[in-house]
């Protein structure tokens, strides 16, 4: 069994209901209709609007007016100045559209050989266009924003099947990351009145590294933290056999030396020296306070990144952590760390290419604190930083690490004479180009 429910005119809630309400009749059915047609013509309207508005550029629109004020000043007052004016501005209208004419049938592509470099290395990229169909395409002009700039091509009418390449060089001057894309294929008039884009190819991300710089395995710990190596720290169980010593209460018996208690009399045990799996830490600080200037920041960068590289070389446990930036409109400071990919040498580079100073990030002092709580087992810490950061300053970086790590504080003082000193416990270098950085842990493990 069905039940069929019915509405009244009075509870309908449709734009008929709207407009004239309960109202029948003739009268009703023609507002309706104006209504219906006003409405029609009017998205009809906003369309071609929209469609005019995305073609014409503000100069457009410019000789749109001067046509219509010189037309109808014209005529109206006959001012024949004014009427050779406003046609003037019609027919280069005219002329103009013309341009928009033609098929965008095209298909593009950008391509980048790599999309990882270092600082200063060529970054060629290239943007293929090809024609699908079977008829000839009219040429066009290409633009591909490069970072902040833009590259422009002239691609030439294109047959059937063919295919037009043009390669273009990405500036790779400074460390970052440089957004290149989308390809967008423009036609346009020479004098700019009319401008039609169709975007094509998606935008691809070029990574331009840090400059970092080989340093040998002896040079990125010291002897008591490499991989393995025994330490003075003297345990019960280990691999590094110490000496023999005489027996006490609390000793494991699987560590008796049976032949060396035969010739003693007495037990005696075996004691070892205790090794360890190294984890070298880095903390770059990112405040801006912490730095002379921005080659002293880059040098700290690239600094970084070779101790990270190696470390990873070397198969060792690294961290690499750099401030956190307060957001500007925050209650309070964000007392955290960023921690960059460790997974491999290029995930490092690729973050360290996107780090900026910042005047709200976290200085040295708090990035060593932070930095000590949440990377456990530690056995070398390298604190980055610039030549504004004081002597106290390094010394309460410092103290935030437990005894026994190791803390060397790399301050990056551009064009600087390089130097090794001692800060308390700790270890400060001071170096002035990148090159600098392999000599100074050279000496400093010397020491």
């Amino acid at each position: 069994m069905s039940t069929t429910v019915s509405r009244t005119q009075a509870e309908l809630t449709n734009a008929r209901a709207r407009i004239v309400g309960t109202r029948d009749g003739f009268l009703a059915d023609a507002i309706v209709v104006v209504v219906r047609s006003t409405s029609a013509a009017w998205r009809a309207v906003s369309g071609v609007a929209r469609r005019v508005g995305s073609v014409v550029t503000p100069l457009g629109w410019a000789l749109a007016v001067v046509a219509i004020l010189g037309l109808t000043s014209g005529y109206v007052y006959g001012w024949l100045e004014a009427v050779v004016v406003g046609w003037s501005a019609v027919a280069l209208l005219a002329v103009a559209s013309g341009y928009l004419a033609g098929r965008n049938a095209y298909r593009v592509q950008l391509a980048l050989p790599s999309n990882r470099v270092v600082v200063g290395e060529k970054a060629p990229g290239e943007v293929m266009v090809r024609n699908p169909g079977r008829r000839r395409l009219a040429s066009v002009r290409v633009e591909v924003p490069v970072g902040h700039g833009l590259a422009e091509f002239a691609s030439p009418s294109l047959g059937g099947g063919e295919t037009h390449s043009d390669v273009f060089l990405v500036p790779t001057t400074r460390r970052g990351i440089v957004p290149i894309g989308p390809v967008r294929t423009v036609r346009a008039d020479p004098v700019g009145v009319v401008r039609r884009e169709m975007v094509w190819a998606e935008s691809l991300d070029l990574f331009v590294h840090p400059r970092t710089i080989a340093i040998p395995s002896m040079s990125t710990g010291f002897v008591r933290d490499l991989e393995g190596a025994p330490t003075r720290d003297l345990t019960a169980s280990d691999i590094a056999f110490h000496a023999l010593r005489e027996y006490v209460p609390g000793d494991e018996r699987r560590n008796i030396h049976w032949k060396s208690t035969a010739k003693t009399g007495s037990y005696m045990v075996r004691q070892f020296e205790e090794t360890r799996r190294s984890h070298l830490l880095v903390a770059l600080s990112l405040s801006s306070s912490d730095y002379g200037n921005d080659e002293e920041f880059e040098l700290a960068v690239s600094a970084a990144g070779s101790l990270g590289v190696r470390a990873m070389l070397d198969s060792r446990t690294v961290s690499v952590v750099a401030s956190a930036r307060t957001p500007d409109f925050a209650k309070k400071i964000v007392h955290t760390v960023r921690r960059l990919s460790i997974v491999n040498r290029g995930r490092l580079l690729d973050d360290l290419a996107g780090v900026e100073l910042a005047p709200t990030a976290l200085r040295l002092p708090e990035l060593a604190q932070i930095a000590a709580e949440e990377s456990t087992g530690t056995s070398i810490a390298f604190l980055l930083c610039g030549s504004t950061v004081t002597a106290t300053q390094l010394r309460a970086a410092a103290s935030h690490f437990p005894l026994g790590v190791d803390v060397v504080a790399v301050v990056c003082d551009e064009g600087a004479v390089p130097a090794l000193r001692r800060v308390s416990d700790l270890s400060v270098l001071t170096i002035g180009y990148l090159e600098d950085l392999q000599k100074s842990l050279a000496k400093r493990m010397a020491t």
